[in-house]
């Protein structure tokens, strides 16, 4: 509800969804009002992607298997398109503990598998390698072609 001035401090209300903000003549907040009128955007955020949500769940719950199998047979570049969309586009990496955080069994563990990759290369390394060329052969009729 809106309703004309007729004074410069005639009080001015404007019904919100949840109070009502008090204006003066000039459109201005009163004292103790503020223009936020109690919106909280991050909380009507949170609850627009969580009704989102919540019907793309009930219309994949429809008939969305079906969906997907015509666009993966019918439009197979729009279909990679919405899987690459899923990927997130960075993996954040976290490192827990490290060394100090494991266990004398898991040291022991990864200093076994290292020794072993470290005995697989220099089994590498000191094997002995022939120095050779191949040489050319002389075209022969096969066995099929008499």
């Amino acid at each position: 509800m809106v309703s004309k001035p007729s004074k410069r401090n005639t009080v001015v209300t404007v019904t919100a969804p949840d109070r009502l903000a008090k204006r003066n003549g000039q459109g201005q907040f009163m004292k103790g009002f503020s223009g936020t009128q109690g919106l909280d955007v991050a909380r009507a955020r949170k609850q627009l992607n969580g009704m989102t949500i919540q019907a793309m769940t009930e219309a994949f719950q429809r008939g969305g298997r079906k969906a997907i199998d015509k666009v993966m047979t019918n439009a197979p570049a729009q279909f990679l398109k919405m899987l690459v969309l899923l990927v997130p586009r960075e993996l954040e990496v976290t490192h827990s503990g490290g060394v100090k955080g494991m266990s004398d069994e898991q040291l022991e563990r990864g200093i076994e598998a290292l020794e072993l990759i470290l005995s697989k290369r220099a089994a590498g390394a000191d094997a002995k390698v022939i120095d050779a060329q191949a040489e050319p052969v002389a075209d022969t009729p096969s066995a099929t072609e008499s």
